[in-house]
């Protein structure tokens, strides 16, 4: 009598899921942001900030916690910040303007 061996290895194989990103319509919106008005430009540099703004130790009962930048755990975070050096890249390069107090 023959033996049939039939060979299951296939179904071995890692499920590969492919990563939803939710966040990608809000990413698609923000690199589709064009600058046209100056004033639009500087609402945007004023608004998001050049550095994180949460890290800080503060003095609880005694003893010092630091609270770690809670910026990298934003998932448009980066984004933002391409969205902030677009803007100044318009005020430099189209308006001619100064942006020195928009640098940390």
């Amino acid at each position: 009598m023959a033996t049939l061996i039939h060979d299951h290895s296939h179904s071995l194989r890692p499920n590969r899921q492919r990563k939803i990103d939710i966040f990608a319509p809000l990413r698609q919106g923000l690199d589709r942001i064009k600058f046209r008005h100056s004033k639009f430009a500087h609402l945007v540099c004023r608004l998001i900030p050049c550095q994180c703004a949460f890290e800080r130790d503060i003095t609880l009962f005694g003893r010092i916690h630091h609270i770690p930048a809670l910026c990298k755990i934003n998932p448009l975070y980066d984004d933002l910040i391409r969205l902030r050096f677009r803007a100044l890249t318009y005020l430099t390069d189209v308006c001619g303007e100064d942006i020195e107090k928009y640098i940390c």
